[in-house]
């Protein structure tokens, strides 16, 4: 039996956003019960159509690395009450089909979480991006969904992130999310 690959997408690309931080300790939760990698996409540039044809390199290396995962985990802060530009930029790449292939995010489940340092969270940003990721047909668990606020408050003295009110809810996704995966791959006709 293989193990799920879930692969996480910050939508954060400081080297230590809480978001990331927060992507780390989800990675940590599910331990050896799937494959978690975090995707490294600040390479990715910014999509125009000069540039489409042939996609550039790490354009192909992000799209393969979605293809090949099983379920895709959102992290991401909120800016201005929406997902960051950097992550639209990001989707708008995988949502274009290559050749004949369907896009490499159609279908696939998706789990979001994010956090901020203000009393919202990342509520608005999570509606938008469900929004998105829907109209592109990924396969979204709606509940339980994930937001943080106010996460200065639960870091330690060196300013990382230890979740000290909030970790059971993110052992509660976690949960949700490898189930939601595992019966979507079994669905699909693979082993789970």
């Amino acid at each position: 039996m293989r193990p799920i690959k879930i692969l996480a997408i910050v939508g954060s690309l400081r080297k230590d956003s809480y978001n990331r931080q927060l992507a780390l300790l989800a990675k940590e939760i599910v331990g050896d019960r799937a494959e978690f990698e975090i995707l490294d996409y600040s390479d990715v540039p910014l999509l125009n159509q000069d540039i489409e044809n042939p996609p550039p390199e790490p354009v192909r290396r992000v799209r393969e690395a979605v293809k090949s995962a099983d379920g895709i985990w959102f992290f991401t802060p909120e800016y201005n009450h929406f997902f960051p530009g950097v992550l639209k930029n990001l989707i708008d790449w995988l949502s274009l089909p290559v050749g004949k292939e369907a896009p490499a995010i159609v279908k696939k489940p998706a789990a979001i979480s994010g956090t901020t340092i203000g009393m919202h969270a990342t509520a608005c940003a999570q509606d938008h991006l469900v929004t998105l990721i829907s109209y592109l047909d990924m396969d979204v668990m709606n509940k339980p969904r994930l937001t943080i606020p106010y996460i200065q408050e639960q870091l330690d003295s060196e300013g990382r992130v230890t979740l000290s009110k909030s970790r059971r809810y993110l052992e509660r996704q976690a949960d949700a999310f490898l189930a939601f995966v595992r019966k979507r791959v079994g669905d699909a006709g693979h082993e789970a």
